[in-house]
C-alpha cells in the first residue's frame, strides 16, 4: 500500500504537514544523467573516431603487446573480422546503455513531478548494470585477465574500466539508496 504524507485539515483545506524528501530521487536523477550523458559521449567519440578504439580492441584482442606467454597465446584472436565486430559489438551495447539511461533520466525527472520514480528507478537499473557488465565483465574480466592486458604498457585499459564500473556501481547505489523511494512504489 502506498505511503502517504500526513496531513492536517484547517478550515476545510488540507495542508500537507512534511513535504516528501526529494533529495535523494533528484540525486539518483541527475547521476543517472551524468552516467547517460558520459556514455553517449563515449560512443559518439567511438563511432566518429572509429579507428583509435578500433586499434585498442584489435591489439588487445591480438595480445600481440602482452608477455606473449606461449601458455597465454591461445587466447588471442587475430581475425580482424572478428576483432572489428567485437569493436561494433562494444559500440551498440554502448549506445544501447545511453538510450536505456537517457530514459531513464527522462521518467526520472517526470516521476519527481509526480512523485513516482519507480519505474525511472527500474529502468536506471537496466542501463547501469548494462554498464556494470561491460566495465567489470567485458574489460575488465575478459579483457584484462582472458586477453591478458594488464600484461600491455601500450594498450592496457584496465584503469579506465575500473573508473568506469566504480561510477556506474555508484549509481546505482544511489538509485537503489532507503532514501531514494517514494511514496509511488509502494514501499518497496
Amino acid at each position: 500500500m502506498p505511503r502517504k504524507t500526513p496531513t492536517v485539515s484547517t478550515r476545510g483545506t488540507t495542508a500537507r504537514t512534511a513535504p516528501r524528501n526529494t533529495a535523494l530521487p533528484l540525486a539518483a536523477t541527475v547521476l543517472t544523467g551524468t552516467v547517460a550523458l558520459y556514455i553517449a559521449l563515449v560512443a559518439f567519440g567511438n563511432i566518429t573516431d572509429f579507428g583509435t578504439n578500433r586499434d585498442f580492441v584489435r591489439h588487445v584482442l591480438a595480445m600481440d603487446t602482452t608477455f606473449r606467454d606461449p601458455d597465454l597465446m591461445w587466447h588471442a584472436i587475430t581475425s580482424r573480422a572478428l576483432q572489428d565486430a567485437a569493436y561494433v559489438g562494444i559500440i551498440v551495447w554502448e549506445a544501447a546503455a545511453a538510450v536505456v539511461l537517457v530514459v531513464a533520466t527522462a521518467l526520472g525527472v517526470l516521476g519527481l513531478r509526480r512523485g513516482d520514480i519507480g519505474r525511472a528507478r527500474w529502468t536506471a537499473t537496466v542501463g547501469l548494470l548494462m554498464l556494470l557488465v561491460l566495465f567489470g565483465a567485458g574489460f575488465i574480466a575478459v579483457g584484462g585477465e582472458w586477453f591478458a592486458m594488464w600484461q600491455s604498457k601500450d594498450w592496457n585499459g584496465l584503469e579506465a574500466a575500473a573508473r568506469n564500473f566504480v561510477v556506474a556501481g555508484v549509481a546505482l547505489i544511489v538509485v537503489h539508496l532507503p532514501g531514494a523511494k517514494d511514496s509511488g512504489e509502494g514501499g518497496e
